[in-house]
């Protein structure tokens, strides 16, 4: 049991653990949705049939974890309007050869558009984050998500659409406000 998880962790943790922190924004919440990604793969491994690859079951069972802990959220009703401290996603944001000013108003617009992937459906934001950020090819997404491709296309092409409209609508906005 060692070997699979040392063999997993190695192989997919900081993968699964920035999707899951995409998708959560919060650090501690994912660390423990991750915990139980871990016990899920563990305790379900011998039922893997190998029909993908184990990164996508992986993934998949990422997701589960995921959507279980925000049923587990509806069913609190916590509705609260929480702020995320952005300074956390500094680390994932790439690094560029780019001169510090330049730095500063690509990581402004990778916080705007984060807060906004907030605004997309679920299924939008799962596509994003898997496609874009994650960097899964369409198939690999499909997979994970247990959609077929042209799904996953469309669902990609709507999230891309409102986040450009709603990035222009924020620009504009902010533009105004100065």
């Amino acid at each position: 049991m060692k070997a699979l998880f040392n063999h997993f962790y190695e192989t997919y943790h900081q993968d699964i653990y920035n999707y899951v922190f995409y998708m959560v924004k919060d650090r501690t919440v994912a660390e423990d949705i991750v915990q139980e990604v871990y016990i899920r793969i563990i305790k379900s491994y011998d039922r893997f049939r190998g029909d993908s690859s184990e990164k996508t079951w992986a993934f998949s069972i990422a997701r589960h974890a995921v959507f279980d802990h925000f049923r587990k959220q509806k069913r609190k009703k916590k509705h609260t309007n929480e702020t995320v401290d952005l300074s956390e996603w500094t680390e994932f944001i790439p690094t560029t050869e780019a001169a510090p000013d330049e730095v500063v108003i690509q990581q402004e617009d990778m916080q705007v558009l984060y807060r906004l992937l907030d605004k997309c459906s679920i299924n939008q934001k799962q596509v994003v984050v898997l496609r874009y950020i994650q960097g899964h090819s369409l198939k690999e997404t499909a997979e994970i998500l247990n959609m077929t491709v042209s799904n996953v296309k469309t669902l990609q092409h709507r999230a891309i659409k409102k986040l450009k409209n709603l990035f222009a609508k924020e620009k504009k906005g902010g533009e105004l406000g100065d």
